[in-house]
C-alpha cells in the first residue's frame, strides 16, 4: 500500500476512533501529538484518568489483527511519549493508562468495525510508576 494511502486510512481511523471514544464518554484532549520522538495518536480523559490511545487501522486482518502490531518496542516508545506528556503538563500524580483502538475498515464498507482494548498494556520497565 502506498504511503499516502496508508496515511489517509490512518487519519480516517483516528477520526473514527475519536468519535467512538467521545460516544463512550471520554474527553479528547489532543489528537496527533507529534514530537521528534514519535506520535501519540489520541490523549483523552476518562473521568480523571489520563488515557493514551494508540489507534491501529487496517483494511482487513490478512496480516494479523491490528492490535498485534503494538509490540514491546512500540509500547516502550508510547510509554516514553506519555511520560513526557505527563511531565510537560504537570500530571505526574495523575492516574494513566494505555488503550488501543483497532479499526478495521474494508474498502467496500461505509463504516468500520471498532474494537476498544482498555488497559491494553502496562508501562514497561522503570516507567511503571504511573500505571
Amino acid at each position: 500500500m502506498a504511503g499516502w494511502i496508508r496515511r489517509l486510512l490512518g487519519n480516517r481511523g483516528e477520526q473514527a476512533a475519536e468519535r467512538y471514544l467521545k460516544a463512550q464518554g471520554l474527553r479528547i484532549l489532543k489528537r496527533g501529538l507529534r514530537s521528534r520522538r514519535g506520535e501519540l495518536d489520541l490523549v483523552a480523559l476518562d473521568g480523571r484518568q489520563v488515557v493514551f490511545v494508540e489507534v491501529k487501522t487496517r483494511l482487513d486482518h490478512d496480516a494479523g489483527h491490528p492490535v498485534e502490531s503494538v509490540g514491546a518496542d512500540k509500547q516502550r516508545k508510547l510509554t516514553e511519549l506519555a511520560l513526557a506528556f505527563l511531565k510537560k503538563h504537570g500530571l505526574l500524580d495523575s492516574s494513566a493508562r494505555f488503550d488501543i483502538v483497532a479499526v478495521t475498515w474494508p474498502e467496500n464498507k461505509a463504516e468500520p468495525t471498532i474494537e476498544h482494548f482498555r488497559n491494553a498494556f502496562e508501562p514497561p520497565g522503570r516507567f511503571q510508576m504511573f500505571a
